[in-house]
């Protein structure tokens, strides 16, 4: 019995070291360096190759990609490529360099979508790309260089995220230091995030939730890509999360298109049709 197994596992590794210098073989006839990094040229070709836009939607704090579900269904059905990855939601130019990292994997266009503070994160990523042809917020920050998200939810009247609103947990850094990550309580977070949808499902969501830490929440901004890039805003009214003041003064400084909805802070999964419309309005806008 040991020498299948040991035969097997030598079977596997040729395996892998064929598909491995396979793939560098090809990269190499392309007329590319087998060890240069191709995939930011790929983005850099833009909407060279005519495809259909890959659409990027970004959650924000106290939530995951599952939130798009609807938005993804949708979009896929139509023929787009969707990527809904994982925030990481440990500090602003730390999850934008992560998310860069994804969109300069991506050959053609990129309608990049935000969630709270997934706008943030995804303003501070696309600077510079031009793969990335228009943004969406929803709900969502749009911070200009220098702020950090808790100044623009503290300049407006209206959240209901106050310190007391929060559980702090500490969690370990790789240098040896402590963190801090933030929870909403599940006395608070159906009302301040998520009042328009049921009971039941916000139970869900705040036992779930991935926590943000509080380096995110007070990490100040990079330069915005909404200086360059065309914006579009869906402003919840009935939010009590992010004010809808603050939501009106940065869709207003980034020159977005703005669609009001009647929502809690979580507009993409309480008017996923509304949140869709705003979408392919971008979408639209690419060519």
């Amino acid at each position: 019995m040991k020498f299948p197994l040991r035969r097997s596992r030598a079977l596997a590794a040729i395996l892998v070291a064929l598909l491995f210098t396979g793939s560098m073989l090809a990269t190499t006839s392309n007329g590319a360096s087998a060890t240069g990094n191709t995939l930011p040229e790929r983005a850099q070709r833009g909407s060279s190759t005519g495809a259909k836009p890959t659409i990027v939607m970004v959650h924000g704090a106290w939530a995951d990609a599952s939130g798009w579900q609807r938005e993804v269904k949708e979009l896929t059905d139509d023929g787009y490529p969707v990527i809904a990855p994982a925030n990481p939601l440990r500090g602003l130019s730390s999850d934008a360099a992560y998310l860069r990292s994804i969109l300069e994997t991506i050959p053609g266009p990129v309608v990049l979508v935000g969630h709270s503070y997934g706008g943030a994160v995804m303003t501070n990523a696309a600077t510079g790309l031009p793969n990335v042809k228009a943004l969406v917020f929803i709900a969502a920050f749009a911070p200009d260089a220098h702020e950090p998200v808790a100044q623009l939810v503290q300049q407006f009247p209206g959240t209901m995220v106050t310190e007391d609103a929060l559980d702090t947990r500490p969690y370990p850094l790789p240098g040896g230091e402590v963190g801090v990550d933030l929870y909403l309580k599940a006395s608070i977070f159906r009302e301040a995030f998520a009042g328009d949808l049921p009971r039941s499902t916000t139970t869900v969501m705040q036992a779930s939730q991935r926590p943000f830490s509080l380096a995110a929440f007070t990490e100040p901004s990079g330069e915005p890509a909404w200086k360059t890039v065309p914006s579009w805003y869906l402003l919840a009214t009935a939010d009590k999360t992010i004010p809808p003041a603050a939501q009106e003064f940065m869709a207003k400084r980034a020159g977005a298109k703005i669609v009001r909805v009647r929502s809690s802070h979580v507009a993409h999964q309480s008017h996923p049709a509304e949140t869709l419309a705003v979408i392919k309005s971008a979408i639209r806008s690419v060519r």
